[in-house]
């Protein structure tokens, strides 16, 4: 996965009215993010959007400082491997995100909502039939879905611009890796014209 400056997104799950989710600080990233949502949900959680949800946003109300590899358990190791490219981290959840609201008696998680997710970078919405939806929050207010059975190895764009709603989501799948160059055969002789035995 890329190394990528920090990144502030959210992950949420779809609401009558939007999304409402949680906050992740660091590197929030479509080319961090997608691969091990997509490798969670297909691996660790056995396509099991709830078990997911439950654990990025139910189980951790504060949030998360990162998305670390373990999402990733479960996967085959050559898959792994290559996501995560020797960068094995954990998972961390953060302690202290809260927010004052009006008439509460003491500071509470900040739940992100359509309404409430100003100063983040991405977000990515887990929709229970079609996908993640990717939400570039400086140019827009909803965003392409990448569908649950896209291959992890795609390689994902990071390019705002590119990710507005009604277009094509902006991923490529990186090249096959080819069996190495054998030496041709070498060519079966050919049959020559034979001469008949002269008597």
């Amino acid at each position: 996965m890329e190394n990528s400056l920090a990144t502030r997104s959210f992950i949420a799950r779809p609401t009558d009215t939007g999304y409402a989710g949680v906050y992740v600080h660091w590197d929030g990233h479509p080319s961090h993010h997608l691969p091990l949502l997509l490798g969670a949900h297909r691996y660790r959680f056995g396509g099991d959007l709830d078990a997911l949800c439950r654990h990025l946003i139910d189980e951790a109300p504060e949030g998360w400082s990162q998305l670390g590899t373990d999402l990733l358990d479960g996967a085959p190791e050559p898959l792994r491997a290559e996501l995560v490219g020797g960068d094995e981290h954990p998972s961390r959840k953060l302690d202290n995100v809260r927010v004052i609201t009006v008439g509460a008696a003491e500071p509470e998680p900040w739940t992100i909502t359509e309404k409430s997710h100003r100063g983040l970078d991405w977000g990515y919405v887990l929709h229970p039939q079609h996908g993640i939806e990717v939400i570039s929050l400086h140019t827009e207010d909803r965003g392409p879905v990448v569908a649950w059975d896209t291959d992890p190895h795609a390689r994902f764009s990071n390019a705002a611009y590119r990710w507005r709603p009604g277009h094509p989501v902006p991923a490529t799948l990186p090249p096959r890796t080819t069996a190495p160059n054998t030496p041709a055969a070498a060519p079966a002789p050919t049959a020559t014209a034979r001469t008949a035995p002269r008597h």
